[in-house]
């Protein structure tokens, strides 16, 4: 299920009425969201999908932050929920390496993992791949962020109105050529995506 549904992106295009589209619009609407979760730095979940939904994901850190040794910073976020956490620089990640929930709490709005410093009996290793998270990390379908359905729904309405000069830079009607507008992603959609971008993300 996608966060923008087909009749909220139709608002966005008040020329185009009844369902004959609605097939197209749904496809573009799916190509647009996987394309921003790419471009936020969402990886394949465990489906082997990029999407903004909320997903479940195996993350692999090489470590906790360089800045503060207590805190694991994921490459996705938000964190909805987490179900393991393992500290194994060997990679193995079996049960003793496990480190019990109750040792850490979230930052779910920045993906990060916090140990909680009275309780935790086991620091976070630095190495190749050494913490493995079992996690699910996206943005509710039912309340997605107003402002990041915006910037879907503009970008599926560009989209749309532009399909038929894909490829193309100039167009002739009535003896006269016009520029076709570049279907790339408008500056105002890039604003909007900035403060969603995960971990090492560049806009």
């Amino acid at each position: 299920m996608a966060l923008v549904s087909n009749t909220t992106a139709k608002l966005y295009i008040p020329e185009l009425s009844g369902s004959t589209m609605d097939t197209l619009i749904t496809d573009i609407i799916a190509r647009v969201e996987a394309t921003f979760a790419r471009l936020l730095g969402f990886p394949e979940n465990t489906s082997g999908q990029h999407t903004l939904n909320a997903a479940d994901y195996i993350l692999y850190e090489d470590g906790p932050m360089y800045s503060n040794s207590e805190v694991i910073q994921l490459s996705v976020k938000p964190i909805v929920t987490v179900t393991s956490v393992h500290s194994d620089v060997d990679r193995v990640y079996g049960s003793a390496t496990l480190i019990a929930s109750s040792e850490y709490e979230l930052d779910k709005e920045n993906a990060k993992i916090i140990q909680k410093p009275n309780t935790a009996t086991t620091s976070f290793d630095h190495g190749y791949r050494a913490l493995k998270i079992v996690c699910n990390c996206g943005y509710n379908t039912s309340t997605p962020p107003a402002d990041l359905v915006h910037a879907i729904c503009i970008m599926t309405a560009k989209i749309y109105r532009l399909r038929g000069n894909i490829g193309q830079d100039s167009i002739t009607q009535r003896q006269s050529t016009i520029k076709v507008q570049a279907l790339n992603i408008p500056p105002e959609v890039r604003q909007i995506l900035y403060p969603y971008r995960n971990t090492s993300m560049i806009l």
